[in-house]
């Protein structure tokens, strides 16, 4: 097995994502540094061999084996675990013969990270329009992984420096949100939220600000009864159980320094209510991370920027967040 870092912590592997895109480019600049733990690029070794010619870099890969015992990763070096392409890659041009190949790569981390293998998984992003164009279903990364480890119930949460905010709902279209939105469903997302901030994060008694899914939070059931009916009432009940929760707030005005202050995180009740402010915030120095796997996964904040993939205008800083964040996860689960 790859080489472990003195506290024999297992390796991080990192899938590339869509090779079409950027993700083939911000991986090589994590040859620039050595890292505590180590690292293994999940991808087809020969795509990125090609990418990094193509933007004039001098990177040395490895390929890693889990059957033997190698050594540590150096600067200007990267481990590879090769999985190959289906099809010719045109940079920019992503081709749903290819789909295949990425959910292969997602797979095989998954399972590495099941066996031990892998003490965390960090994801470059994908095309989920072309997985699915390729008949694969595919709503994202977060659902993917929840699905082949058979985890029940994860949440998709996303922080960058002074901020995060965690979704009761990820990918669902507007039209079956409001029915998404169960006490029993709102429940176990603060549950699974309330656990992992402890256990992933060290915060002893993590503070929750929830959003309302209505305007005004409903304005006392003028603009919808489900604060009433749902997400007050299951409040409440969490409260009793010792869960500090702040809420439901009118999500217009919750995301002020008053508030975010003393919040550990935002709960916001959809995609679209919380995201947009913590990438205004912090875009290109956010994370996405799902909660309640049985291991750690980070992930970029970005799509695929097919515009600029290959040209060396894409910035690694949101890869490089990312995996500090899960080495830092790692890290606090060695010493619990």
């Amino acid at each position: 097995m790859l080489k472990k870092s003195q506290n024999n912590v297992a390796p991080i592997i990192i899938t590339a994502g869509e090779p079409s895109g950027i993700g083939m480019d911000i991986v090589q600049a994590l040859a620039t540094q050595q890292w505590p733990i180590p690292i293994v690029i999940c991808c087809d070794k020969n795509l990125l061999r090609t990418r990094i010619k193509k933007l004039n870099n001098q990177i040395i890969l490895l390929d890693y084996s889990s059957a033997v015992e190698q050594p540590a990763q150096q600067i200007g070096q990267l481990y590879v675990v090769h999985v190959p392409l289906v099809k010719d890659v045109s940079i920019g041009k992503p081709d749903k013969d290819n789909a295949q190949y990425v959910i292969n790569m997602l797979s095989l981390a998954n399972d590495g990270c099941l066996s031990g293998q892998f003490s965390a998984l960090v994801t470059g992003p994908v095309h989920k329009g072309i997985i699915n164009d390729a008949g694969i279903h595919f709503s994202g990364h977060t659902e993917f992984f929840a699905q082949q480890s058979n985890t029940d119930m994860v949440v998709m949460m996303l922080a960058t420096e002074g901020l995060r905010v965690a979704l009761v709902t990820t990918h669902l279209p507007i039209r079956e949100l409001a029915d998404a939105i169960t006490k029993p469903h709102l429940s176990q997302i603060i549950t699974i939220l309330q656990r992992e901030l402890q256990m992933k994060y060290g915060i002893k008694k993590p503070r929750i600000y929830v959003c309302g899914l209505n305007p005004h939070a409903g304005e006392s059931g003028h603009m919808g009864r489900e604060e009433i009916e749902i997400i007050e009432p299951t409040l409440h009940e969490l409260r009793e159980d010792g869960i500090d929760l702040i809420g439901p707030l009118p999500a217009d005005t919750l995301f002020q320094e008053k508030y975010l202050q003393d919040a550990d995180v935002v709960l916001a009740m959809y995609h679209d209510q919380g995201l947009p402010v913590l990438k205004y915030k912090g875009f290109g120095k956010a994370i996405n991370i799902t909660l309640g796997l049985p291991y750690i996964r980070t992930s970029v904040d970005h799509g695929t920027a097919l515009d600029i993939a290959g040209t060396g205008m894409a910035n690694s800083n949101s890869l490089f967040c990312a995996l500090n964040e899960a080495i830092r996860m790692v890290q606090i689960q060695q010493h619990n």
